[in-house]
């Protein structure tokens, strides 16, 4: 499964609308095309500054979704190394364990022993998203934890 067609848990399909919506006016069910609170010239989404309880975000992603956070691209590149990959081995990838990867570079493998930079920004209880590093630049990106075979964080 490409994580073009990954099907989204309520959570995450919630967290991709409140994305997206901003990036595409009048796409959600809530904009009806209308500029809410700003008029024209204002595009919808939050306020200026993150909203209410919620720190300025950077970047085409406000809030890092749910739980609200630091968000968007990272500004610099992965680190230059390319870590060894871990001797031991484990069937799924735990939420909690990558969590601790918020915000962080982290050097993913997975089944099918591709490798890669990522910088995960989001973790749901099935899939992970963020971003990941392709040849010179940032791409968004999301993948099922269970295409994951291991990880590290830095």
């Amino acid at each position: 499964m490409d994580y073009y067609d990954y099907p989204y848990d309520n959570e995450e399909r919630q967290w991709l609308s409140n994305v997206f919506n901003p990036l595409f006016p009048g796409s959600g069910p809530s904009h009806g095309g209308q500029f809410p609170g700003g008029g024209p010239g204002r595009p919808p989404g939050p306020p200026p500054g993150g909203g209410p309880g919620r720190p300025p975000s950077s970047g085409p992603f406000p809030g890092g979704g749910p739980g609200g956070g630091q968000a968007g691209v990272p500004t610099t590149p992965p680190p230059s190394f390319t870590p060894q990959q871990p001797q031991f081995q484990t069937f799924a990838v735990d939420p909690g364990a990558i969590r601790g990867c918020l915000f962080r570079f982290t050097y993913v493998w997975l089944n099918r022993r591709n490798s890669f930079w990522f910088y995960p920004t989001f973790v749901g209880r099935n899939s992970v998203a963020g971003f990941r590093w392709s040849r010179f630049r940032w791409v968004y990106f999301g993948i099922d934890l269970n295409r994951i075979q291991s990880f590290q964080c830095f």
